[in-house]
């Protein structure tokens, strides 16, 4: 018995011992959909750190730009690329693998591809409402499934997801699908995380609130907007501390998430 108790004391030491190590290190970066916005922020950004990159998206001419500004930059950083459209979703397991046989490991893997399509229920934008349902969700499921599997093999790793403030609550127009589809990433990231309590494998949800990027470039003037260096940088802050739930930046979203839960409907329609 007492044997038994030291064997199970030294594997929980080890274990922790091993899961910090590799909360540390995390050397080994996959983004997707990094061809623009976040994600080619964040690659930037990572890239300044020392970490080594997996960057995929459909555009890979972006991403070869990309590539090149960053071994310019930081010569020391291994930079692997690959095309890739999340919808695809056979495709995804295949990348995710090639990744991984590049660099040996992959530490933590940014599911990040998303799409913002589509207006109001019931006005005949069925069609685009649909792609930013399978894209946002179920593409999403896909290089969850793929990052996890990965993970497991390795008994390491750090999953992220990109989800949404919107995630929050129902809103209307554009916001209708994709809001629903970020929630239900939220969700689903949650649920991978009770899964895996206890490994040493993370799982943080990132809830970005308003930024900058290409996808809302032709948007109107939003209030509390902020540029993509600064919402990515405390997007990264929020990732290397490899928190459960972050809302970011923290000003005002920390405080808007709790908010935005009692409010009205009326004030939502407002809002959005």
């Amino acid at each position: 018995m007492i044997l038994k108790r030291f064997r199970i004391g030294v594997h929980i030491i080890y274990s922790r011992a091993t899961t910090d190590t590799f909360m540390k290190k995390r050397q080994n970066i996959l983004i997707t959909g990094a061809s623009s916005g976040l994600g080619a922020e964040m690659a930037l950004q990572f890239a300044a750190k020392g970490r080594n990159l997996a960057l995929c998206a459909r555009r890979i001419k972006n991403l070869e730009k990309l590539k090149a500004e960053i071994e310019e930059k930081f010569p020391n950083v291994t930079v692997t690329i690959r095309k890739l459209n999340v919808n695809n979703h056979t495709q995804v397991f295949e990348t995710f693998q090639a990744f991984k046989k590049d660099l040996g490991t992959i530490d933590r893997i940014i599911v990040n591809a998303g799409i913002a399509r589509g207006g109001s229920v019931g006005t005949g934008l069925f069609d685009e409402n649909k792609k930013t349902a399978v894209t946002n969700f179920t593409s999403a499921l896909a290089q969850c499934e793929a990052a996890i599997e990965i993970f497991r093999e390795q008994n390491h790793g750090h999953l992220v997801t990109i989800s949404s403030i919107s995630a929050l609550r129902g809103f209307r127009r554009s916001l209708t699908v994709y809001a629903a589809s970020k929630s239900a990433l939220t969700t689903l990231s949650e649920g991978i995380r009770v899964d895996l309590l206890g490994t040493p494998i993370k799982v943080t949800t990132i809830h970005p609130g308003f930024i900058r990027t290409e996808m809302n470039a032709k948007t109107e003037k939003t209030p509390l907007i902020v540029d993509t260096p600064a919402g990515v940088k405390s997007i990264i802050k929020a990732i290397e501390k490899e928190v459960d739930n972050a809302f970011v930046p923290e000003w005002p979203w920390k405080a808007f998430r709790h908010l935005v839960k009692i409010a009205p409907l009326s004030i939502l329609k407002f809002a959005s």
